[in-house]
């Protein structure tokens, strides 16, 4: 029996390694949490919560999934990345953004890539280094995605309202929460859309308390620690700013309409104005032939599957690489200075968790 250990130090990151932990317990493995950083609440009664760095040592996993981009290098077994968003950006293609993405750290054996771009690069990368290995997996996050929602125009009754999904990031930089909270209020008040409405863990609380006021019997408000992958089929279209949330959404083959986006594109109906904004969601409702088929091109670019399987990939990537059967690698970088440097995150991150 295998033991996998998940990495959390984000809250975006139960979402993403749960599929895998589905996996895994069909297969008849253990899998267990260690979370650092961010709260544990969102765990539920039937997961194994490891508390202490004493007790992950006991548990001694044969790999722990990290979706960050860093982990505690002295735990037992392999590291594997599986990232936290797929190979996209929030200021549309600047190099510096790529290059983060791409920022070997030393702390990885396994990358567990998502599409052919990105797979390509870290094969690269993964040659000049000689200290990882790259799988072709895809992210395990869209698996219940894939696996349980019907692609296209959602099913709907005569005199139902149109969903929209409104979801926004944090930075003041592009977010559109701020701007939008007064419109988004009135058309749900109009009696003509329905929105479900979500935002940043770290957006301003007084813009999230704008939004929880404005909840209803046309507005639900959803918190930022709830799951949202089984939410959002219930939309028709999203409303969005420049959060890779959007992204997720196009897999259900659905129209998104941003609000001065840094992420420009045909596979987008992006407005400068609110007077614009409804619209904007009433021809999105319309799937124009031209938008669909760049969002379609745009999934394409990056993810390369569609059968809801990630999960396996992953865990047989990382039994392969376990096995032996991989190419043999270099000793990662000694890396001393970096290694002290995570001890001492982590020491501060243990203490964040135990006060959330």
């Amino acid at each position: 029996m295998r033991r996998y250990l998940f990495f959390v130090n984000q809250p975006y990151s139960y979402s993403i390694l749960r599929p895998l932990q589905d996996e895994i317990r069909r297969r008849g493995d253990e899998a267990a949490w260690f979370v650092a950083g961010c709260s544990t609440a969102p765990l539920r009664a039937d997961e194994r919560h490891l508390k202490t760095v004493k007790e992950v040592m006991a548990f001694n996993a044969d790999a722990t999934f990290v979706p960050g981009d860093w982990v505690p290098y002295f735990f037992p077994g392999i590291k594997v990345e599986v990232f936290h968003g797929m190979a996209r950006n929030k200021r549309g293609h600047s190099s510096e953004d790529e290059s983060d993405h791409y920022r070997i750290r030393g702390w990885f054996d396994l990358y567990c890539t998502h599409a052919k771009k990105d797979t390509a690069k870290f094969r690269e990368l993964a040659d000049s280094h000689g200290h990882f290995s790259v799988a072709h997996t895809g992210w395990p996050k869209l698996d219940p995605l894939l696996s349980d929602a019907l692609p296209g125009k959602r099913p709907q009754e005569t005199g139902d309202l149109p969903v929209v999904f409104f979801a926004s990031t944090f930075s003041r930089s592009v977010t559109a929460a701020p701007a939008l909270v007064d419109t988004i209020g009135q058309l749900a008040r109009s009696g003509r859309w329905k929105f479900i409405v979500t935002l940043h863990p770290k957006m301003d609380p007084s813009t999230v308390e704008a939004y929880r006021k404005l909840a209803g019997e046309n507005l639900r408000f959803i918190e930022s620690d709830a799951d949202l992958l089984p939410i959002l089929p219930q939309a028709d279209v999203m409303l969005c700013d420049t959060s890779s949330i959007m992204f997720e959404f196009m897999f259900l083959d659905r129209p998104v309409v941003t609000f001065r986006t840094k992420m420009p594109g045909p596979y987008l109906i992006d407005v400068d104005e609110v007077e614009s904004l409804e619209p904007a969601l009433l021809q999105a409702l319309e799937y124009p032939e031209g938008l669909m088929a760049a969002t379609r091109e745009l999934c394409d670019d990056l993810h390369s599957f569609r059968d809801g399987r990630s999960s396996e990939r992953v865990l047989d990537a990382v039994e392969e690489f376990i096995s032996g059967k991989g190419v043999k690698l270099r000793k990662k970088p000694l890396n001393l200075l970096r290694k002290f440097k995570v001890r001492r995150r982590l020491r501060k991150e243990l203490k964040a968790s135990s006060e959330k």
